[in-house]
Order: C-alpha cells, then structure tokens, then sequence
C-alpha cells in the first residue's frame, strides 16, 4: 500500500474533529499512535514524544503503513507522504477556538496564532514531489470540512 494522506494543521484547526468524522469510512491513525506502535514515540503525561528521525526511516520500510488512510497530526506533513491536507483557520478564530476550549497556556495559544499567521504548517507541507492542499475550516462545520 502507498502511503497515507497527511491531514495536519496548526493545532485547533480541528484535526482531531475531521479526523473522527473520516473515521467512519476509513482507517485513519493518530501520528502519537503511530510512533508508539513502530517504537518510536513515548508517553509523556498526556501527550506522546516521537523521535521523528526513527519514525520517518520506519516509515520508509516496505508495509510499514498497513492499511492506514490518514495519518492525522501536527507532525503529519512531516512524515514521508505524497499527498497532505493542511487544515486552515482564520488566526483570530483559531485563537477563541483555543480559548474556549481551554487548550494551552496564553504563551502557547499566542504561538499558534502566529504560526497560522505566518503559514508555517502550510511551508513546511511543501515539497518536491507532494500534492498540498489547504482546506479553511474557519466558519465550517466538520461534516463539511470532512467531505
């Protein structure tokens, strides 16, 4: 099997939400997920740290994507994929999503909003060989962005 499509985006775009809609008609996989079953991530209180060097060259082993689809994650469009969503939102937006849901310290919360600022998911998604594509979830419902 080729390799998965990538869905990433600065976090509160809502990739955790598409994904769980996608979900449903395929087989999608959380990037943390992935590390840990190819050891190459730990837990780290709630969240996973993955030694991104070790994941990618796992990666490049032949079935080492099994039936995955979708590879969601921050660090998706990091990963050795051919085709990659990256999810927008406007920056004000993004920062009372964040807000809202109490995700982040004020420090970090200002951080995303410059990184969608700044388009930096968008620049580090863009290579030779790679099929992009940005997706604004700003003002969308997820079934919508999902399809």
């Amino acid at each position: 099997m080729t390799a998965p499509l990538a869905l990433t985006g600065t976090p509160g775009t809502g990739k955790s939400s598409v994904a769980r809609a996608l979900a449903r008609r395929h087989r999608v996989v959380e990037v943390g997920d992935l590390a840990r079953s190819l050891g190459a991530g730990r837990g780290r209180g709630r969240s996973v740290e993955v030694d991104l060097p070790l994941l990618r060259r796992r990666l490049l082993r032949p079935g080492a994507w099994g039936d995955i689809e979708v590879v969601v994650g921050h660090l998706a469009h990091l990963l050795p994929v051919r085709r990659v969503v990256v999810l927008r939102c406007h920056p004000r937006e993004l920062e009372r999503r964040l807000v809202r849901r109490r995700r982040g310290s004020a420090a970090s919360r200002k951080e995303n909003f410059a990184a969608e600022a700044t388009d930096v998911v968008l620049l580090e998604a863009i290579g030779p060989g790679r099929a992009v594509w940005e997706v604004d979830t700003t003002g969308r419902s997820v079934a919508a962005v999902a399809r």
